[in-house]
């Protein structure tokens, strides 16, 4: 027993004071790293959510917009750092989309700590007026018609907009032309333009654009209607069974994350998401709160993987 016990007590330690950090935490400053650039969708979802998380904690949260290569620098920063609860990462679906386009160094599968789904919302089909097609049955025969003619853009080769107009494709078994731009604001003002006839865009871009006419939408990709624009069908209802593709934003931090740390921000991010005052305006944006455990996200995570995996496969897609 003698020869155990001063290896007891150094783990009686540890133990003892990563409790005591846990209970301590927050002492300083948090960070958000957003790999996309200030004004987009998980711009938007980070800087709402750390504003009120900063007002909950009493410690500042500083959102850190770190874009570039299809947001593997801003990922690889976060799993990167310390596992102490400081730095966490705002994540999209590109996170799970990476593993089949770059060589990443780190492991999106294993490489991190889920901590919460902070929201989910769909795509917005929207089209040129000039283009005859008011339905998603309009549409898909107007492409097997004439294969190839109709255009659509993207926020980028390999980005989320791209695999999930992709996926609209090949379960439709239509034919349109990619023409990809280095963001979806560029994207959506070509449209407008007339220069692409279709783009799937968020609804915070897309549904003000509808509302002034210059555009028209046709569906939504989620699953269910959303609250901020009714009148809309899912794409799976209005034309194309069995398509479905929810846009998502996580927040995660580096593995080996400590679970009180995990379990003080799920509890707080879930509160501040599921408040009525904020699910109103997550509403208004036309996405809807996310919450429930870690679990959800992990689960989430190994599922598009594989999806994505496939969508990359068969449509033969690389980046440049």
């Amino acid at each position: 027993m003698r020869i155990f016990a001063p290896a007891s007590i150094a783990l009686a330690a540890a133990v003892t004071a990563a409790s005591a950090s846990a209970q301590q935490y927050p002492s300083k400053p948090l960070r958000i790293i957003v790999a996309a650039a200030p004004g987009g969708g998980t711009d938007f979802m980070a800087r709402l959510v750390g504003q009120r998380l900063g007002e909950t904690l009493g410690q500042q949260v500083i959102v850190d917009n770190r874009p570039g290569a299809g947001s593997t620098l801003g990922f690889e920063l976060g799993v990167r750092s310390p596992p102490d609860g400081y730095t966490l990462n705002m994540i999209t679906p590109s996170w799970s989309i990476n593993p089949a386009l770059y060589p990443l160094k780190f492991d999106p599968a294993n490489d991190y700590t889920p901590i919460l789904i902070v929201a989910r919302g769909p795509f917005v089909i929207v089209v040129h007026p000039s283009l005859p097609a008011r339905t998603t049955r309009d549409l898909v025969a107007l492409a097997k018609a004439k294969p190839g003619a109709v255009t659509y853009g993207s926020s980028g080769q390999g980005a989320i907009v791209h695999l999930a107009t992709e996926l609209f494709l090949h379960t439709a078994g239509i034919k349109m032309t990619h023409v990809p731009y280095k963001g979806g604001g560029p994207a959506l003002t070509d449209l407008i333009s007339g220069q692409i006839q279709l783009v799937f865009a968020t609804p915070q871009a897309g549904l003000p654009q509808v509302k002034a006419k210059r555009v028209r939408a046709i569906a939504v990709t989620t699953p269910e209607r959303v609250a901020a624009a009714p009148e809309l069908p899912t794409v799976a209802e209005s034309g194309v069974p069995g398509y479905e593709v929810t846009n998502w934003h996580g927040l995660i931090g580096p593995k080996g994350l400590p679970r009180p740390v995990v379990d003080r921000l799920n509890a707080e991010v879930n509160k501040i998401i599921k408040a009525k005052d904020m699910d109103e305006k997550l509403q208004a944006n036309g996405v809807s709160a996310g919450g429930g455990n870690p679990e959800l996200l992990y689960d989430l995570i190994r599922r598009e993987i594989d999806q994505w995996r496939k969508v990359v496969t068969a449509a033969g897609v690389k980046v440049q």
